[in-house]
């Protein structure tokens, strides 16, 4: 028994159907953002054609539910490294929350692209193919498949990558502050880092004047890791100024955090204060200003200790 009634899927040359990109599919686009929106799961209103970037003139613009900017870049040819840049260049002159880019063809390279973007920044990107269709003799129909989007997991390892690369750049400025301290003159050379401590010798070889940060919390500290090999030798100069604990923090003011770390090669004497490099900036320097002093009260109270220490045991 024959079935009837069921017609043939046909394509159709995309220019058949848009003979220009600009002013035919995009205003046909603008026109019907709604197919756009049930392709992606969107809710993208208030569409502007040609909104200026620069020098430049950017195909869509539209707003998503939140009132952020998506930019939708269109190209009925194959993808190119023209348009990827001008996707790029639009996104940040206009601070988009997202990006689309409609090709007829996308390249694996851009596919690629379009999902390293996604995984490495708090950008939403979205890739998407069009096609038009129809049945018989019906009218053409647009045709749009989501090649490569965001998804809850790659949006989830895009905010821990900023949250890392922003904690880099506030060590930065939280050290900067303090070594451009007039009081922190033992770590005035310094160069500002991005890691966790910045240290100084303090006059014997693998003994360092630390100051270390967290989040939420900041310390002053003498490290001791003479290198490779010297776990014994570690231990050795750490016990020999246990034996002067009283004496040394008597000297610094309060007792200290003695740490000989027993199974780790190294070894530290620390003060630790709150407050770190989450905290407010305009706290910094309240917060700095006890460390550097207790920096300066940690050395001198060191000082006459660690000259006569007895090294190479």
């Amino acid at each position: 028994m024959s079935i009837v009634g069921i017609g043939r899927l046909e394509r159709v040359p995309l220019r058949q159907v848009w003979n220009h990109e600009a002013y035919d599919f995009t205003k046909w686009l603008q026109e019907n953002i709604d197919v756009l929106n049930e392709t992606l799961d969107l809710t993208l209103v208030n569409v502007d054609r040609e909104r200026a970037a620069g020098s430049f003139s950017v195909d869509l613009v539209a707003e998503d539910e939140g009132g952020g900017k998506v930019i939708i870049e269109n190209q009925l040819e194959k993808s190119n490294h023209d348009h990827l840049g001008k996707l790029i260049t639009y996104f940040t002159a206009l601070d988009a929350r997202a990006a689309v880019w409609i090709v007829s063809e996308p390249r694996p390279e851009h596919v690629a692209a379009i999902a390293w973007l996604n995984d490495s920044s708090s950008g939403r990107f979205y890739l998407v193919k069009v096609e038009a269709i129809r049945i018989g003799q019906s009218p053409p129909a647009p045709l749009l498949t989501l090649i490569v989007g965001p998804s809850a997991e790659t949006e989830e390892v895009a905010r821990s990558k900023k949250q890392f690369a922003d904690r880099y750049d506030i060590r930065h400025r939280w050290w900067s502050l303090l070594v451009a301290r007039p009081d922190a003159k033992l770590h005035a050379h310094i160069t500002p880092g991005s890691y966790s401590w910045i240290g100084t010798s303090s006059g014997v070889r693998g003994l360092n004047l630390n100051y270390v940060v967290t989040q939420d919390e900041c310390g002053a500290e003498l490290y001791i890791d003479r290198g490779n090999g010297a776990d014994q030798e570690n231990k050795a100069i750490f016990d020999q100024l246990v034996a002067k604990r009283a004496e040394i923090d008597a000297h610094f003011g309060e007792p200290l955090s003695w740490e000989r770390l027993d199974g780790k090669r190294a070894s530290r004497i620390r003060i630790n204060l709150p407050g770190g490099y989450r905290s407010p900036e305009s706290e910094w320097e309240a917060i700095q200003a006890p460390l550097v002093a207790a920096m300066n009260r940690l050395e001198v109270a060191l000082r006459p200790h660690l000259k006569s220490l007895k090294l190479g045991l």
